[in-house]
């Protein structure tokens, strides 16, 4: 309990620290977006956004329930038990940045990605419900309306 006071006090507090400097419209998005996260129920389930990048083959960023951006991880996704909703449809990185309730474990193994030259958690899907096809930014580029090189790999803040 004390711990996620702790977070709370810190993300505010940097939220609060950027005002200044911030594009009107930003810092409320943000705060609405940290409201929803710190909202979510605990539970057996994980959250996650679709990340696609051509030529790329990790999935996307996962997340406990409760638990900033700023602390998923890019993830390698195992279906052998459930096919990813893009490859389900045949539709590859079709929901790119859309965000999802996922189901499943972390294996604990890692596996290499070739065009990142970067190594991964694994994650086992079982099962997913889609949450919304439009969620709040979570990278800088989005943010600032920017757009990433299609090599640079984000990580969300």
């Amino acid at each position: 309990m004390k711990s996620r006071l702790f977070q709370s006090l810190v993300v505010g507090l940097c939220f609060l620290a950027g005002c200044e400097t911030m594009p009107e419209g930003i810092q409320e998005a943000r705060l609405a977006a940290f409201q929803r996260i710190q909202a979510e129920p605990p539970g057996n389930y994980f959250i996650g956004r679709r990340y696609y990048k051509q030529n790329f083959h990790f999935w996307g960023y996962i997340r406990r329930p409760g638990q900033p951006w700023s602390t998923a991880q890019l993830v390698m996704l195992n279906e052998n038990k459930k096919l990813a909703p893009d490859r389900e449809q045949i539709n590859f990185g079709f929901d790119n940045n859309y965000e999802y309730k996922l189901y499943g474990h972390f294996s604990g193994d890692t596996v290499y990605e070739p065009a990142s030259n970067g190594v991964y958690p694994e994650f086992i899907l079982t099962g997913y419900e889609l949450i919304s096809t439009s969620p709040s930014p979570i990278f800088k580029s989005q943010f600032s309306g920017s757009r990433a090189d299609q090599y640079q790999i984000e990580k969300p803040e």
